[in-house]
């Protein structure tokens, strides 16, 4: 597969952008990005590892899912995680969603993935302005804008976009975004 024949199509960054539409740009480069390293392949390529790692594709998926659910939802609105992230004892299991990637069928990773992005999207754009802070109370007082958030986030893509890289080109052979 090429990076052409991958879906969905990468995002455009305008260069000259405010800050606001270039984060948002970004995040959503990234978020295409992964999407794109995961799509076009079997239940089982989503769930290979590449040793010596348990990272695989279809564990990024709901990895980012979840921090999409976290990051905006959970603690931006204070809004309680839905599923699957409502059972899930994280102190036990820290890397549940990687440990776990069996469970799901490619539909239900990208069902995850998907939807966690677009209600970021809507949290982000419903916001009146980046400066705004987390709502959930913490033990430490300690509050985050959405600024950084999104900042964040797009590192965190970043990060496992790269993994991404390696593992789709030991499954087969794709390189590019």
């Amino acid at each position: 597969m090429t990076p052409d024949e991958l879906a969905p199509a990468l995002p455009t960054i305008e260069t000259r952008a405010d800050e606001r539409l270039m984060l948002r740009q970004f995040l959503d480069y990234f978020r295409a990005v992964l999407e794109r390293k995961a799509s076009g392949l079997t239940a089982e390529q989503l769930r290979t590892p590449v040793a010596p790692s348990n990272l695989t594709l279809g564990g990024l998926l709901l990895h980012m899912a979840g921090a999409e659910e976290g990051w905006f939802s959970e603690c931006f609105l204070d809004r309680p995680l839905g599923d699957p992230w409502t059972e899930i004892d994280w102190d036990a299991t820290p890397d549940w969603e990687l440990e776990n990637v069996d469970r799901f069928t490619p539909d239900e990773m990208f069902g995850c993935f998907r939807p966690a992005c677009e209600r970021s999207r809507l949290t982000e754009a419903e916001a009146e302005s980046l400066d705004l802070v987390t709502a959930k109370d913490f033990p430490n007082e300690r509050q985050w804008s959405l600024r950084w958030i999104m900042v964040h986030m797009i590192e965190e893509y970043a990060r496992h976009c790269g993994h991404a890289d390696f593992i789709r080109q030991a499954i087969d052979g794709t390189v590019g975004d």
